[in-house]
C-alpha cells in the first residue's frame, strides 16, 4: 500500500508542476505577444486591424494554455467545492476563448469586404 501511495504522491506532484508549467507558458504568450503587437502597431499599423487580430490570436493561445492549467488541476482536486469553483474557472476561459475566436472571424470578415473593390 505505501508504493501506492508513494506513486500517488509523485504523479500529483508531476501535475502540478505541469500545471505550472501551462501557466508560465500561457503568461510568456500573453506578455510577449501583447509587447510585440504593440511595437509592430508602432512602426507600421494605421488603424490598428492587423494589431488587434494578431493580438487577439496570441490571447486566444495564451487563454487555451490557461485553459488546459484549468483541467489538469480538476485531475488533482479532491474536494467537490473546489472543483465547482474550476469548472466556474474553466466555463469563463472557454466562453472568452469563443468570443475573441467570434472577433477575429468578424474583423476578418471586416477587412475583406473593406478591400473588396466597389462597384461603380
Amino acid at each position: 500500500m505505501s508504493d501506492f501511495l508513494f506513486v500517488e504522491r509523485y504523479v500529483i506532484q508531476v501535475l502540478y508542476m505541469l500545471i505550472l508549467l501551462l501557466e508560465i507558458y500561457g503568461a510568456a504568450v500573453i506578455i510577449y505577444s501583447a509587447n510585440a503587437v504593440f511595437l509592430t502597431f508602432l512602426k507600421t499599423s494605421r488603424d490598428g486591424a492587423n494589431a488587434r487580430l494578431t493580438l487577439a490570436g496570441y490571447l486566444s493561445l495564451g487563454l487555451e494554455l490557461f485553459l488546459g492549467a484549468e483541467i489538469l488541476r480538476t485531475v488533482v482536486s479532491r474536494d467537490l467545492d473546489e472543483i465547482k469553483v474550476l469548472a466556474a474557472i474553466i466555463a469563463l476561459r472557454a466562453i472568452i476563448t469563443l468570443l475573441i475566436h467570434w472577433e477575429v472571424r468578424q474583423e476578418w470578415k471586416e477587412l475583406d469586404r473593406n478591400r473588396q473593390p466597389n462597384p461603380t
